[in-house]
């Protein structure tokens, strides 16, 4: 059976999301932006109506968690909550943006990661080579899922910047200015964060488990980290008028959280429940992840005779690694040499040390309530959480 990692007693993050309504403003937002995208779609060609059905399916899975933390920041430096007000509006619509922005990443990156499903339902690539196969076209079914999720990341990028665009269209040119600045800089840590990650997959592992871990850490600090929780609290702050003193004070508190969020997530790949996780038990173990919990896992594995051979656990974990066919069974003997090596017990620990920082920095930093409390709650709900 799957374990969850996450401690009891974890807060529910979409109670957070629904405050203030936020969660139904932002899904209006990237509603209204998908009906528009649909119909300039459906002008250009009824053919790619397809396109749109598919991130719709894909965006209406989302957590909110990148659009609350950058609200909450825009409360917390002195945003006003009246839905008429002009910046919160507009701190709406950025949410909508950083929501399109991932569903982008995430088109790319389960190509990459020649990922089955996501949220529940097959992957984009997946679901497009099915159509291809099922109609009987010419080609390889393969190539083009993949080609029409390229593609379609392709567009749903386009769409955030557009998003991005109307949001800013009304605020003062120097807020808009900053914000922009800082989602664009968001956007190029996530491309050279993911380069790194394909990087980390081809270089040679296993080596040096202390220098494999430390590679795996700022692969999860450019790609996920910064545009999970960091980014989106910073642009929260600039959205209020907070400036770049309060942006950068509160993206240093974002910078730990964000990393405690990855490493979560790496746990749950291996020890989530896919009924909650939306994706099958150890998907990560048979795609290959190279994560700081595998590093962590071969760095405290005893060796054989001699110190440059693996003891029989290390070679058994090295040989599960990006093997496809991964049985149920065989996730489990995996969870299994990972539990046994400590490896779990250090990698939580790790996750509360990062937490804890970042929850003392929250604590110092000049904030207004009610977006402080929400903000530390919304915080320990994203590192607490199963799925």
């Amino acid at each position: 059976m799957p374990v969850s990692s996450a401690r009891p007693g974890a807060l529910d993050p979409a109670a957070l999301l629904d405050a203030e309504n936020l969660r139904a403003d932002v899904d209006t937002a990237v509603t209204a932006h998908l009906d528009e995208l649909a119909a300039e779609v459906r002008a250009i060609s009824p053919s790619a109506e397809a396109m749109v059905g598919e991130v719709a399916g894909l965006l209406l899975g989302g957590k909110r968690l990148r659009a609350g933390f950058c609200y909450w920041s825009f409360r917390a430096h002195g945003g006003c909550a009246d839905p008429t007000d002009l910046a919160r509006t507009a701190t709406v619509r950025v949410g909508a943006a950083l929501e399109l922005f991932q569903a982008a990443a995430l088109l790319h990156d389960d190509v990459m990661d020649n990922s089955d499903t996501r949220r529940g339902r097959p992957t984009a690539h997946r679901t497009f080579a099915a159509r291809h196969a099922g109609a009987g076209w010419a080609g390889e079914p393969v190539r083009f899922g993949d080609a029409a999720a390229i593609l379609l990341g392709d567009l749903v990028l386009v769409a955030a910047q557009r998003e991005l665009s109307a949001a800013l269209a009304p605020l003062p040119a120097h807020v808009a200015e900053a914000v922009r600045a800082r989602f664009d800089a968001m956007q190029s840590e996530v491309v050279v964060g993911q380069y790194l990650d394909v990087l980390v997959q081809a270089e040679p592992w296993g080596d040096d488990p202390a220098s494999d871990e430390e590679r795996a850490r700022r692969v999860l600090r450019a790609k996920s980290a910064s545009y999970s929780v960091a980014a989106p609290l910073a642009l929260g702050a600039l959205l209020a008028g907070g400036g770049a003193q309060a942006a950068a004070g509160i993206e240093a508190a974002g910078l730990p959280l964000g990393e405690a969020f990855q490493l979560r997530d790496d746990v749950l790949g291996v020890f989530g429940d896919p009924a909650v996780t939306g994706k099958p038990a150890g998907d990560d173990l048979r795609e290959g992840k190279r994560t700081v919990l595998v590093a962590r896992t071969l760095a405290l594995l005893p060796h054989g005779d001699r110190p440059d051979v693996d003891g029989p656990e290390a070679t058994a974990l090295s040989a599960a690694l990006g093997d496809p066919g991964l049985s149920d069974e065989d996730v489990a003997r995996v969870r299994g040499i990972i539990v046994d090596s400590g490896a779990l017990d250090a990698v939580e620990q790790l996750i509360d040390d990062l937490a804890v920082r970042a929850d003392a920095m929250l604590g110092l930093a000049d904030l207004a309530e009610p977006g402080r409390s929400v903000l530390t709650d919304l915080a320990h709900a994203a590192v607490d959480r199963t799925a």
